[in-house]
């Protein structure tokens, strides 16, 4: 199975963006990016709160469609799937 994961703004400063990865199948949502954000202290914090919860503002995307940070703990990854983590969104 394999997954793209990809970073937008201050995200993308601290992880990278477009990350391929092959998780094995079962594999939620949420861990999937807990997953690859442990490998960075300030993007893991940036993104999760001390419990391992998605901070409140944080977005995400799965092929171009919203889930809920509640349910991304709920949501098994596919193959093929096309995953967004976006900050929050800011301007004028």
């Amino acid at each position: 199975m394999s997954v793209k994961v990809r970073f937008f703004a201050r995200f993308r400063e601290l992880l990278g963006t477009d990350i391929i990865t092959e998780p094995q199948a079962g594999t939620t949502l949420s861990a999937l990016v807990l997953g690859i954000a442990q490998k960075n202290k300030e993007g893991r914090d940036a993104i999760f709160d001390e419990q391992g919860s998605f901070r409140e503002f944080v977005i995400l995307m799965r092929n171009g469609k919203r889930v809920e940070t509640s349910d991304a703990g709920k949501t098994a990854v596919a193959d093929g799937d096309e995953i967004a983590v976006f900050p929050p969104v800011a301007g004028g």
